[in-house]
């Protein structure tokens, strides 16, 4: 499959991401190989091959999930465009 420098310019624009010409014609080459090979380990027979991994069986071997503070309430409404000093202030949706 291959895929032109404007259908990247298409997605670039959805992801409002800002590419060049020359950059959207190699994202489109390099996209186009990504593809191809997709399109080449589709075509292996999977059939009768047991899968390698499921997280679902494994035991993990991290820290416990356990919740605590790390951060002062200061300084995250430190980062916001209006609080209160205990809240962040939205606009009201209605």
């Amino acid at each position: 499959m291959t895929i032109s420098a404007e259908d990247v310019a298409k997605i670039a624009l959805l992801a409002r991401l800002e590419l060049d010409e020359e950059t959207s014609a190699l994202y489109a080459g390099q996209l186009g190989d990504v593809l191809e090979y997709m399109n080449t380990l589709n075509a292996l027979d999977t059939k009768d091959v047991e899968p390698l991994y499921s997280p679902a069986e494994q035991t993990t071997v991290l820290r416990q999930d356990v919740a605590r503070k790390t951060n002062k309430r200061e300084d995250v409404l430190a980062n916001a465009p209006e609080n209160d000093g205990t809240f962040f202030i939205v606009p009201k949706i209605v």
